[in-house]
């Protein structure tokens, strides 16, 4: 496909386009063709037709779930993505209106038979790092009355088959620390307020253990009847609230991970897409519902999702939801609609700040929870090379060229497993790099604030797929995705504070795997110079020279005219982005609260831990923010904005 044609995917035109109805579902990865009816699209006649195969014409294909005898129909091929808005599903069990079999709750623990083309479109993507025993650096805290003991291996715990079977399939091979510790307190039905960022493994540490609970105690014997017709109205079990449409996403393509071969059918509504298509997969049946607050108000009053039934409850990102304004929206759905109260609901919390607001929440939502902090993951760690360059502002994108030619990035064929983001500061400099790029003969897409939701989830696709292996984007345009196979991140324009630094080059050497990270450095990026450094010694980078002597320079001034912005910063990896305010009283010393257990290196005295409600720092500790009623550690811990893992 010649460049044009790769541009023209993104703008949902041209040979071979991506352009879809929002209806289809297949921003997910999702295997081609699951729907009603067959497609009718009229894409170009070598469309996308599934999990990654580019190959044309059409097919149908039954599939039957076996014992419990539900049944989807998977097309063969497709007809490229310009459908007429069926939707797509993972779900190899999925139908119309699904059942509760009440009368075989056992089948819910029993593994379905086995589709090899959901098997491939879920867990082809799996990438194991090699340096996942980095991972038992990172240290854990742990507090609260009769905290359960964690756990060393998958082993020790007791999941269903079709968790074990699905969790070899995921590849992964030993617990993250936020799993060892949060798996068994959900298992033990604890309530659970926890502190873990995007890239600790976080998604898999709550969906699991769910999702083994709600195969073992099957369909509930007091299920709502499921209306008919025009009227169908699904009664979810679990509800996890998550504060962006791509989060939520990522979520659900999870929760169908762990769900396959099973008979529970995972669903997923945000806002920015077309509700009747939503409301059109719900009506095929949902046991676990992932929704952004205000697409899911907009649900329960449409009368086509009931909140009576829920049992585990979780709000993901509990922070950036409050910062977006969905506390109406959550405290209606939690306190307001049919929720079952707290004690005959399991609530858990995950938030990578804890603020006066998210306290309140904790407070009224959660009984007698279990606290968990578990410290930044590899943000600056050794998994991350970091490089730094000089160059002039008219020297960047010839310097660009060189570092992405020499990568071999010009071979498409031979580029998805490298994926390179590229960031820029402005939306027109994401648009003018990118049109440079698609010139000079490189594979190249770009988002940005001003595209749609269709251009944006064309781009998305192009890139996790490799089809496109460079990505052209803004901060905050990349906020709330989660693509784990990005090798090398390049801030083409440097950030104007250490912390967005942090949390930029956090979007590679995820989850044990290793990383690059190459920033372009000029006279207009200095003042970040003494910031770079501390951080570079930290993570113990090599530090160019200029930048050393630079940085001495910058701390120099910044003494003499008192306007350093923060003191020393603490990015080592025993720090911990927040604590358990009921161990603390206003003042910020520790009171006797609840019991903790700590594990997994070392987070200091209690003065490393910034003031609560306002109090000051100690003297020489970094703040994540400044002022207000926040507290915690770095920003990366703080506030990750990439989704799960």
């Amino acid at each position: 496909m010649d460049r044009g044609g790769m541009r023209g995917m993104r703008r949902g035109r041209g040979m071979n386009s991506f352009k879809s109805d929002r209806d289809n579902d297949w921003r997910n990865n999702k295997p081609v063709g699951y729907e009603e009816q067959p497609s009718q699209g009229t894409g170009g006649g070598g469309g996308y037709g599934g999990f990654n195969n580019y190959r044309g014409g059409s097919g149908r294909g039954y599939y039957s779930g076996g014992n419990s005898g539900f049944t989807g129909n998977y097309a063969g091929g497709g007809r490229g993505y310009s459908g007429n808005g069926n939707s797509y599903s993972h779900q190899s069990n999925a139908a119309s209106n699904f059942n509760y079999n009440r009368q075989d709750a056992a089948a819910w623990t029993r593994l379905q038979p086995k589709n090899d083309m959901i098997e491939q479109s879920l867990f082809g993507q799996g990438h194991t790092g090699i340096n996942f025993d980095k991972y038992e650096d990172i240290p854990v805290e742990a507090s609260g009355t009769d905290c359960p003991k964690h756990v060393e291996s998958f082993k020790e715990i007791e999941f269903t088959e079709i968790i074990r079977h699905n969790v070899e399939l995921a590849g992964y091979s030993r617990p993250t620390p936020v799993q060892k510790y949060a798996i068994p307190v959900i298992l033990k039905k604890r309530d659970l307020m926890a502190c873990a960022q995007t890239g600790s493994g976080k998604t898999a540490a709550f969906l699991a253990p769910i999702l083994n609970m709600i195969f073992v105690n099957g369909p509930p014997k007091d299920m709502p009847t499921i209306r008919s017709g025009a009227k169908i109205k699904q009664y979810p079990l679990a509800l996890v609230l998550a504060p962006t449409r791509e989060l939520a996403v990522q979520i659900y393509d999870e929760a169908c991970k762990f769900a396959y071969r099973s008979c529970v059918r995972p669903c997923v509504v945000y806002g920015g897409a077309d509700p009747v298509a939503q409301m059109r997969d719900l009506d095929k049946g949902c046991q676990v519902l992932v929704a952004t607050p205000g697409r899911l108000v907009d649900m329960t009053e449409r009368g086509k999702v009931g909140l009576d039934m829920v049992r585990y409850l979780v709000l993901d990102e509990a922070d950036r939801m409050l910062d977006m304004g969905f506390e109406p929206q959550i405290r209606r759905i939690v306190l307001q609609d049919s929720m079952p109260p707290v004690g005959q609901r399991q609530t858990l919390m995950f938030s990578a700040t804890f603020p006066k607001k998210v306290q309140e929440l904790a407070r009224q939502f959660l009984d007698n929870y279990i606290f968990l902090a578990v410290g930044r993951v590899g943000s600056t760690s050794e998994n991350i090379t970091q490089k730094f360059y000089w160059v002039a502002e008219l020297e960047k994108r010839s310097v660009l060229l060189d570092i992405l030619a020499a990568e071999g990035l010009k071979a498409v064929d031979s580029a998805s497993e490298s994926l390179t983001l590229v960031f820029v500061e402005t939306k027109k400099g994401a648009d003018s790099l990118e049109t440079f790029l698609d010139r000079e003969g490189f594979p190249v897409t770009s988002i940005h604030g001003d595209r749609s939701q269709r251009e944006r989830e064309d781009a998305l696709m192009s890139f996790k797929t490799g089809r496109t292996p460079i990505l052209v984007a803004t901060a905050v345009a990349a906020r709330g995705l989660d693509i784990p196979n990005v090798k090398h991140v390049i801030n083409f324009d440097l950030p104007t504070d250490i912390e967005e630094y942090v949390h930029r080059i956090g979007r590679t050497g995820r989850v044990g795997n290793l990383g690059t990270a190459t920033s372009f450095f000029n006279e207009k990026n200095k003042n970040m110079a003494a910031d770079l450094v501390d951080l570079l010694t930290e993570a113990k980078q090599e530090i160019p020279e200029w930048l050393t002597t630079l940085g001495k320079d910058v701390q120099s001034e910044q003494r003499n005219s008192n306007q350093r912005k923060y003191g020393q910063r603490r990015y080592g990896a025993g720090g911990f982005g927040s604590r358990d305010y009921r161990q603390f009283d206003r003042g910020g010393a520790r009171s006797n609260g609840p019991s903790r257990n700590v594990s997994n290196g070392s987070f200091g005295q209690p003065n490393n831990f910034a003031g609560y409600n306002g109090a000051a720092p100690p003297q020489g500790q970094y703040m994540g923010y400044r002022g207000g009623n926040s507290y915690g550690g770095n920003y990366s811990a703080s506030t990750d904005w990439w989704g799960a893992v």
